[in-house]
């Protein structure tokens, strides 16, 4: 049997029996496209038939409580943020460096850098250090990623790829059971969909680019509001 879905499973198999370091072909070949089609078929298809009905019976067998990362939000910032905002930075933080590049390394020291200095701002408001610091940043991270840009991949995401690889797909994972108001060893396979997330996510990145990647994490971050957002109106 032959169609995109297919297709996208063989290839798909083929680099998880063994990650190795690629050149992303964008999506502008037709290839490609077929390729990003199919993995959006087999990433919704499984999450929708497979591990969001094993979630719903794990939940009950437990009685874990639902994520309440969706109630932190309020209703008029749910789509752009759990569409939009945070597919952007989920991939460039846990697969926008997978291929080794030093300016995509440059980026994500800068982004934790950011993160750091925004709670450095929040205990002291006032702080001139941490003003200029920002400021060096906001300066600093596209001269790196400029100055970088020709740079080849480091040597060592070509010979342990597979740990970078499933080794983001873990941490991604585990990285969601914040989103649950208990964390505990019974409730880590909840965390489930998220590492097939990181999986398919990884893979698309790896052969397609970022934004393929983000496309698709936006694409299965939609499915899952919508579906939230039918399982509360029929209580």
């Amino acid at each position: 049997m032959t169609g995109p879905i297919p297709e996208a499973l063989a290839a798909f198999r083929a680099f998880l029996r063994r990650p190795v370091l690629l050149e992303p072909s964008g999506l502008r070949p037709p290839e490609a496209r077929r390729l990003w089609l199919g993995m959006a078929g087999l990433h919704l298809s499984v999450l929708l038939l497979v591990l969001l009905p094993f979630l719903r019976l794990w939940q009950q067998a437990f009685a874990l409580p639902a994520p309440d990362a969706y109630g932190k939000l309020a209703p008029q910032v749910m789509i752009p943020v759990v569409v939009m905002a945070a597919p952007v930075l989920e991939e460039a933080i846990f697969r926008g460096w997978l291929t080794g590049r030093p300016r995509a390394l440059w980026l994500l020291g800068c982004l934790f850098a950011l993160a750091g200095l925004g709670l450095a701002a929040n205990a002291d408001p006032g702080s001139m250090a941490v003003s200029m610091a920002l400021l060096a940043l906001l300066v600093g991270a596209p001269l790196g990623w400029f100055a970088l840009r020709r740079r080849a991949a480091l040597r060592v995401f070509a010979t342990r790829q597979a740990m970078f690889f499933y080794g983001s797909a873990g941490v991604f994972a585990l990285s969601h059971l914040a989103n649950y108001p208990r964390a505990s060893l019974v409730a880590v396979p909840l965390v489930l969909p998220q590492l097939w997330t990181g999986l398919t996510a990884g893979f698309v990145r790896m052969r397609m680019g970022l934004l393929a990647s983000i496309a698709l994490h936006m694409t299965s971050n939609a499915l899952a509001l919508g579906l939230a957002f039918a399982l509360s109106r029929l209580g």
